[in-house]
């Protein structure tokens, strides 16, 4: 999460940074090092529990690989010599696996460990944040040495999705246990291109690997700093300190311009939004979700807070899913509308101009991640759009061990898109009503609490599909339906911007990107592919 110092203007901020320009500068010792810095800490390199289940890992492989480009990013085979083969039904998937690779600690890699990997996520003792991501599965195994093949539960087709996340050894998976308690958070052991030789609070340091399956990396060694401040990151870029970082729209813009930088920006699928608790009495009446739907100011939140860097949201499908988006599922900017929803509601303005109905003040809280600045901003604007309808609504900053047992009951300022390269797993999880057993899922899942037996009817008919038509069709009927009865309040998709140092490498090409970001996508999502200009 992002945070900006209060008290520092953007000003000072960066007349400190080029005063500060010979101060401690940290050097990779070698033009074919680069030096990062991002926002979140360090470690937690284990993905049993989760980490880079987008394929981003610089030290994992999985059985795929994501492919660039503009658009929805292909899938390409990594550890599986080609694409996995689905059975008529899509419940039953093999994939052949490369021969010869090894891991870091020299191992060698075999259908084993893929099957350790897929059984330790899917074991309730490993905790496994991701769990329920998997929950599809059910039966790994080994057909010989080189192949495995996947049973599911019921057809699948975003299957390929699955098979981004990074294999480990079967060894380091041996004994069941928390996730977050395995040393493969801290000495991660992997087959891909870098592997990590130091570990510190505030640095990390990853090594190319010389023997890697796909080629030695150009990029010899990536330095990693944990800066959690946006203003400083701007500060030790501007003083020539880093190679690149990721910050904040606005703050990302003030770069523009400066010569030996750039700044870079990659579509997302990436949304911000606020869900509207169905059991509170104000944010769970369907004409209050309505009216505000109409009432935000959309273009004004890209204007004046990304900076340009983003696109309206009216559900989780942005365009870029296709057939699958439909265009015409959106909510007018009308505050006109939103008053007269509210007026044939029943919610009357008061003296002091909030609403009300039948005793009950229109007023209700949306909480925010207090770290977030971007967040909160937002949050303001939908406080401030609301407020000139008639609806109040409170504000609260927040660590997310303080939202979390409040979600059934309050308003979130939330974001998603951690996995975007299906509309399944867009979608589905934001939009199907909760399971009764909520221990199964993100408590985040479906954070307004709402059931529509339609939209679950659409959901499930799309995800147990192998007919494209059928499945971009149905998506196409979610959010006819969520438009006219909608249980959140999407805001924006992000762009995730970057500022670049400019250099002598040929570097990677856009990426659709998912909710997740910092210095592990942008410019360096596929760093192992680097070449010298």
């Amino acid at each position: 999460m992002l945070r900006v110092r209060p008290l520092c203007t953007l000003g000072a901020a960066l007349a400190l940074a080029i005063s500060l320009s010979g101060c401690g500068a940290p050097s990779g010792g070698s033009p074919d090092a680069i030096v990062l810095a991002d926002a979140f800490e360090l470690g937690g390199y284990n993905p049993v529990a989760g980490y880079g289940a987008a394929g981003e890992a610089k030290v994992y492989d999985g059985l795929l690989r994501l492919s660039g480009g503009t658009g929805m990013p292909g899938f390409t085979p990594a550890l599986a010599t080609e694409l996995p083969t689905p059975n008529a039904d899509a419940t039953v998937w093999t994939a052949p696996l490369r021969e010869g690779v090894r891991f870091s600690d020299g191992s060698d890699f075999d259908a084993a460990d893929v099957v350790a990997t897929y059984r330790a996520i899917l074991d309730p003792a490993s905790a496994s944040e991701v769990r329920s991501s998997f929950t599809m599965i059910d039966e790994v195994e080994a057909l010989d040495a080189h192949a495995v093949r996947f049973t599911l539960r019921h057809p699948y087709a975003a299957f390929p999705t699955k098979l981004l996340i990074g294999i480990v050894p079967s060894e380091s998976v041996a004994t069941p246990g928390p996730a977050t308690e395995s040393s493969l958070n801290s000495a991660p052991i992997g087959t891909g291109p870098y592997r990590l030789t130091t570990l510190e609070p505030t640095r990390a340091i990853f090594e190319a690997n010389e023997n890697y399956w796909g080629g030695a990396p150009s990029v010899k060694r990536l330095t990693l700093l944990y800066v959690p401040d946006d203003n400083t990151r701007a500060q030790r870029t501007a003083a020539g300190e880093l190679d690149g970082t990721s910050l904040p729209p606005l703050l990302a813009a003030t770069f523009d311009g400066r010569a030996g930088m750039s700044v870079r920006a990659n579509t997302s699928a990436d949304w911000r939004g606020v869900s509207m608790p169905a059991a509170d009495p104000v944010a769970g009446d369907p004409a209050i979700r309505l009216a505000l739907n109409h009432a935000v100011d959309r273009q004004a939140m890209i204007d004046n807070i990304l900076g340009g860097y983003g696109r309206p949201a009216y559900t989780p499908l942005p365009e870029v899913y296709g057939d699958a988006h439909d265009p015409a599922a959106v909510f007018a900017f009308d505050r006109a509308r939103a008053e007269q929803i509210l007026d044939t509601a029943g919610w009357r303005p008061g003296a002091d101009g909030v609403r009300a109905k039948d005793g009950v003040r229109a007023r209700f809280t949306v909480m925010y991640n207090s770290t977030d600045t971007l967040r909160r901003d937002l949050a303001l604007a939908f406080v401030s759009d609301a407020r000139k309808v008639g609806v109040e609504v409170d504000l609260e900053a927040l660590s997310w061990d303080r939202i979390e047992p409040r979600i059934a009951r309050d308003g979130i300022l939330l974001g998603g898109g951690d996995e975007p390269y299906d509309p399944d797993t867009q979608v589905y999880n934001t939009l199907h009503s909760p399971s009764p057993d909520l221990g199964t899922g993100s408590p985040y899942d479906n954070a307004s609490r709402t059931d529509d037996p339609v939209i679950d009817a659409q959901l499930d008919l799309a995800r147990r599909s192998t007919d494209p038509a059928v499945r971009a069709g149905a998506y196409r009927a979610v959010q006819n339906r969520y438009v006219q009865a909608p249980s959140h309040v999407f805001l924006v998709h992000l762009d995730h911007t970057y500022v670049v140092k400019d250099s002598g490498w040929n570097t990677s090409g856009p990426i659709l990107e998912p909710h997740a970001h910092g210095v592990t996508w942008g410019p360096w999502w596929s760093l192992q592919t680097w070449s010298r200009r």
